[in-house]
This record gives structure tokens, C-alpha cells and sequence, in this order.
């Protein structure tokens, strides 16, 4: 918590004193550095570490201190009267040594088992990172929005005060009625309203995108515009895809595991201590133990329980390859209607282009008009407001389509 409050200070720092704009990608990054669940990725790593670690073990030599106290109520009897009868209590203490010499590689398969296991859970993990970028997509391409209507606001207000000006003129001399000025000074105060709405817009906004990235990110920042391009030849490269691909080597590296768990095992053992009874039972005195051998084990029969488990492991690599034709179907249809999106504003802006270029040829006329007392204020601002609509619908699609564009490509993995 403290790297993320010092992080999150030195950025600040930094949009305050250096940098005051950001890119798309730029969010991306810091939501895959930030963001809590980017931890896991390392944890899982470290984690994977310590159980390959405790795995290896296994070829190391195992030592176990065994000391023993017995008493029975009866020993085995020579009727030999030059032999001393057993004694009932009976002591021993030695170390039992075992170390493994094959077992068909059962460690390295279960080793790499493990790391198999600790790759599909950080592409887990990778996946529902890239999941943030839609969320990331939708906050940032919103606050360009609102960027882009106030430039349209502020240029429109700059105009109006202007049309107010000539209006007071045109008052003076008697040419305007003075109502005029009053309905100019109405719209004005109505683009005032506008850019404060969108100045808490926007500040709702850039809270939400620095919770989503974990980095302060300040209001005044400004977001570029990022030129995108929807290739719909180029390949899928969604992290879910390698995420079933590493299902599918997790499971085949299972079944080799299951393979090397039905092949003989041979270690080496060694016993060195001292008791009473030593090795030869009828010398009845402490002497010492030893012993050297090898230990072989071979289940060559398990009732067909790793048929069993492969099989269930067969049909676990079927489930995943429904998943990813589940996937793929829905990924495509996704893409499908986010292409036509693309097509369907790329379409309208064309027309917005159009009609703006007429609507300023009405305001110009109007404006005409109104000096010469043809029209009414009103009138006049009617066709102001319908150019200035214009140009924010112009905007509004233009965004849209990036929108659309930059989603596409996240559709697409891109």
C-alpha cells in the first residue's frame, strides 16, 4: 500500500511539473503495472518457486534420527543352556538413510507440471487484466469527448460574445431592438452552464480512470487523440487463447506425470546405529548396526487407475476445446458488429461534413439578415445553435468511431 501512495506521488509530480497529456496506451500500462490483481503474476511466479524448490528435494538424501525402547512379555527361547535367554527390554537408536536413484524421472515430470500449472494461473490473470481495457476504453474516449464539446463551447461562446457586441452597436444606433442583447446574453449564459456541467463531468471522470489505473491522474490533464486502425486481416492475438493453449499443456504434462507414476522405483538405504539387541539377536549386549541395501518398487498392477485419470484428463482437454470454440464464435461476432459500427460512423461523418458546410452557409445568410433587421435575434440564433449542433454531432461521431475503433482492436487482441 505504501509503494502505491509513493508511486502515485511521483506520478503526480510528474503530470504536475512535466507531462500534461496522455495516451490511450499510456492508461493501459499503468493499469497493468497498478492495478491489484497485476500482483498476482509475480506471487504466482514466486510461489511456483517454492514448491519446484521443495520438489527437488526429492533427490536429495533423506536422514531420519529413529531411537526405540520395547519391552514384551516374551523372546525367543534357544534350549541351549550356553545361551542366555533374550532380555524382555530391548533399545535401539540409529539413522535411517534413504536416498533415490530412479524413480522415471517422476520429479522432473511433476516439476514441470507445476510450472505448467503457474503459467496457466498468470494467464489467468493476464485475461482479466485485459478486461480492463474496455472499461479503460469507455472512461478515456468519454473525456475526449467532453474535451472536444468544450473547444466547440468555448469557440461558440467566443463568437457569441462577439454577435452580443455588434448587437450593442446595432442598439445604439436604433437599428436593433434592445430585447436583442437579452436573448444573446441568455445563450451566453446557457454555454456557461454547459462548460460547468462539463467541468464536473470531466472531474468525475478522471476520478474514475485514476481508480481504474491506480495512479492520480488531474483533471487538467489533457487525453490525445489516438489515431487507430481496425485490420480486419490481422491476427487474433486475445490473451484467452493462450490461456487455453497453456489448459492444453497443463493436461498433457498431468497425463506424463500419471505415465511415470507406474514405473519402478529403486533407491538405496543405509541403517547405522547401536542397540540391545544389535543384529545378531542371541549376543544379548549393546553392539553396533549397519546395513547397506537397495529397495526396488513396482506397482505393475493398479486396477487401471491411470487409465482412469487419463481419461478424465482427455475429456478435461475436450471441455477446454469447447471453450475456445465458445469463444472464438462469440469473439467473431463481436468483431462482426463492431466492424459494421465502424462502417456505420465512418458513414454518418461524411454527411456531417456536408451539413455543417451548409449550415455555415445558413448562419452566414442569417447573420446577413439580422444586420440588415431582415430577421430577429431569435431567429438569427436559431441557425447559430443548429451550426454549432452540427459541429458537435460532427464530434460526437468522430469519437464514436474511435471508440468503436479502439474497442475492435481490443476485441481483436491487437
Amino acid at each position: 500500500m505504501r509503494r502505491i501512495v509513493f508511486t502515485s506521488f511521483l506520478l503526480a509530480a510528474f503530470f504536475s511539473n512535466a507531462q500534461q497529456s496522455l495516451t490511450l496506451e499510456d492508461c493501459y500500462a499503468l493499469a497493468n503495472k497498478n492495478y491489484p490483481i497485476a500482483k498476482q503474476i509475480e506471487l504466482l511466479q514466486q510461489k511456483s518457486d517454492y514448491e519446484v524448490n521443495a520438489l527437488q528435494t526429492g533427490k536429495l538424501p533423506k536422514i531420519d534420527l529413529v531411537a526405540q525402547g520395547s519391552y514384551q512379555n516374551q523372546v525367543t527361547t534357544i534350549p541351549n543352556p550356553i545361551l542366555k535367554p533374550l532380555n524382555k527390554d530391548q533399545y535401539r537408536a540409529n539413522f535411517d538413510v534413504n536416498q533415490l536413484i530412479y524413480n522415471g524421472g517422476l520429479i522432473d515430470a511433476n516439476t514441470k507440471l507445476k510450472e505448467a500449472q503457474t503459467k496457466t494461473q498468470q494467464q489467468q490473470v493476464e485475461v482479466s487484466l485485459y478486461q480492463i481495457k474496455t472499461r479503460i476504453n469507455q472512461l478515456y474516449f468519454s473525456i475526449l469527448l467532453l474535451q472536444e464539446r468544450k473547444e466547440i463551447l468555448v469557440s461558440k461562446q467566443d463568437q457569441l460574445v462577439s454577435k452580443i457586441k455588434e448587437v450593442k452597436s446595432g442598439i445604439q444606433y436604433g437599428a436593433i431592438l434592445p430585447a436583442s442583447e437579452k436573448v444573446l446574453e441568455a445563450e451566453n449564459l446557457k454555454i456557461k452552464q454547459q462548460l460547468s456541467e462539463i467541468q464536473f463531468d470531466k472531474k468525475r471522470l478522471f476520478e474514475n480512470l485514476s481508480s481504474l489505473t491506480y495512479t492520480y491522474v488531474p483533471e487538467t490533464t489533457t487525453l490525445q487523440k489516438p489515431i487507430l486502425i481496425a485490420d480486419e486481416t490481422s491476427q487474433n492475438n486475445r490473451p484467452e487463447l493462450k490461456y487455453f493453449e497453456l489448459q492444453d499443456q497443463q493436461i498433457e504434462a498431468s497425463k506424463i506425470v500419471i505415465s511415470k507414476n507406474n514405473l519402478p522405483k529403486i533407491n538405496a538405504f543405509g541403517i547405522a546405529g547401536y542397540g540391545n539387541p544389535g543384529l545378531n539377536m542371541v549376543d544379548n549386549s549393546y553392539q553396533p548396526i549397519l546395513m547397506v541395501g537397495l529397495r526396488a518398487n513396482w506397482n505393475v498392477f493398479d486396477w487401471n487407475k491411470s487409465k482412469a485419470e487419463k481419461d478424465a484428463l482427455t475429456v478435461s482437454a475436450d471441455i477446454v476445446a469447447t471453450e475456445k470454440e465458445t469463444f472464438l464464435l462469440n469473439n467473431s461476432l463481436q468483431l462482426q458488429e463492431m466492424g459494421n459500427e465502424i462502417k456505420k460512423s465512418e458513414e454518418i461523418i461524411k454527411t456531417d461534413t456536408e451539413i455543417i458546410g451548409l449550415r455555415e452557409y445558413v448562419e452566414k445568410s442569417a447573420n446577413a439578415q439580422l444586420k440588415n433587421g431582415v430577421i430577429t435575434t431569435s431567429e438569427y440564433l436559431v441557425e447559430f445553435t443548429n451550426l454549432y449542433e452540427a459541429k458537435t454531432n460532427q464530434k460526437l461521431h468522430e469519437i464514436q468511431l474511435a471508440l468503436a475503433k479502439a474497442n475492435y482492436q481490443v476485441v481483436k487482441g491487437n
